[in-house]
């Protein structure tokens, strides 16, 4: 009972099924979704860990492949957001209390001057579905706020996102910034204008072009 309902959890996530009244996706309409499933294991007893590991993870990871390989697209993420979404109202308790444990910590934010946030939101939700403490800074900002964050989190890794060519030189000095106070913080850089040349002049550590390689470079680095 418990595998069918990790296997049906992780479906919910990787076809963006939120509750039982969501009439999206059709071909799962009138079923049980994340919320009522994470409800069920929980009741049976199933550790959030597990769930965690066993349904949400494994069902990110198909989206972030999907996604990295133009098999969906923005709209089905975010409604695999969704989903993930509902069933960590459950989880998030357990993992604040410390019964359960995460992987690590990822901070994320848009650089000053840029106030796009889609892909950074993409980038957070796939992070934290795959085992990860997130926490978003927002948009537009300044070293300031990630160097706050990390001194509030010692051992997070950062993510930096733009989208315009006119921001993405702040991503520069925000990482020689972050580097100066702690120089062993990760940091890793996603936008459209930016790319591998660019993350090797600035200093940073990392360059992903989808959310399944921010998520590929922690479990490296960090799991």
């Amino acid at each position: 009972m418990k595998d069918e309902l990790l296997k049906k959890l992780s479906a919910c996530v990787e076809f963006g099924k939120t509750n039982k009244a969501a009439l999206y996706p059709p071909q799962m309409k009138g079923e049980d979704g994340a919320d009522e499933i994470t409800s069920q294991l929980l009741d049976e007893g199933v550790g959030a860990q597990e769930i965690l590991t066993g349904g949400l993870m494994p069902g990110m990871e198909k989206v972030g492949i999907k996604f990295r390989e133009n098999k969906i697209f923005v709209p089905q993420v975010l409604m695999s957001a969704k989903a993930m979404g509902m069933s960590m109202v459950h989880l998030k308790p357990f993992f604040t209390s410390g019964a359960a444990k995460q992987k690590g910590t990822f901070i994320i934010g848009t650089v000053q001057g840029d106030l796009h946030d889609i892909g950074k939101n993409l980038v957070a939700m796939m992070v934290e579905g795959s085992g990860y403490k997130v926490i978003d800074l927002g948009t537009d900002c300044l070293a300031e706020k990630y160097i706050a964050a990390i001194k509030e989190n010692p051992g997070a890794a950062v993510g930096l996102s733009a989208l315009l060519t006119t921001t993405m030189v702040n991503m520069e000095q925000i990482t020689k910034d972050i580097k100066a106070v702690f120089p062993e913080t990760l940091v890793t850089i996603g936008g459209a204008p930016v790319n591998d040349d660019f993350c090797l002049k600035i200093g940073a550590d990392n360059y992903s072009a989808d959310p399944q390689g921010v998520v590929d470079f922690l479990n490296t680095k960090i799991a």
